[in-house]
């Protein structure tokens, strides 16, 4: 029988121009896409999602972690069609997916955890989604 891993609390993500045209401008972008009424969100804007959530929302805030020893492993995103426009507000809901063990190359173990972050609309259609993988390391990276 498959493990169930915690989910968050839902939380609010609304998506501003002004918060657009900063992460565009932070990342030195020029796609006029990103300006205006209506502007389409850079790729990786989801990652300010962070910004809204709350200590309910996230499911790993609790957990027994060295968080001296957590790296960021990967990141990924997929949009279920056009990315979210200025104007829009998503409801986020980050949830633990897998966590698994593999051995590091000096020695002990590393600690693997999937979380997956969902961005649904209003009526609960899904829009996007955000995949990351944190490793903790059970040695310090110098020895």
């Amino acid at each position: 029988m498959a493990e169930t891993l915690p989910a968050g609390v839902p939380f609010p993500v609304p998506v501003e121009l002004g918060k657009i045209r900063e992460f565009a401008r932070a990342t030195k972008s020029r796609n006029p896409d990103y300006d205006g009424p209506g502007a389409l969100t850079p790729p990786t804007f989801l990652m300010t999602a962070v910004f809204w959530s709350t200590p309910g929302s996230d499911p790993i805030m609790h957990m027994a972690r060295d968080r001296t020893r957590v790296l960021h492993g990967e990141q990924e995103f997929t949009f279920h069609g056009e990315p979210p426009r200025a104007g829009d507000t998503l409801i986020a809901t980050r949830r633990i997916d897998r966590i698994y063990e593999k051995a590091g190359r000096r020695g002990g173990t590393m600690r693997f955890m999937d979380l997956v972050t969902e961005f649904r609309d209003p009526d609960g259609r899904l829009v996007a989604e955000a995949k990351s993988t944190t490793i903790e390391t059970s040695k310090p990276a110098n020895g």
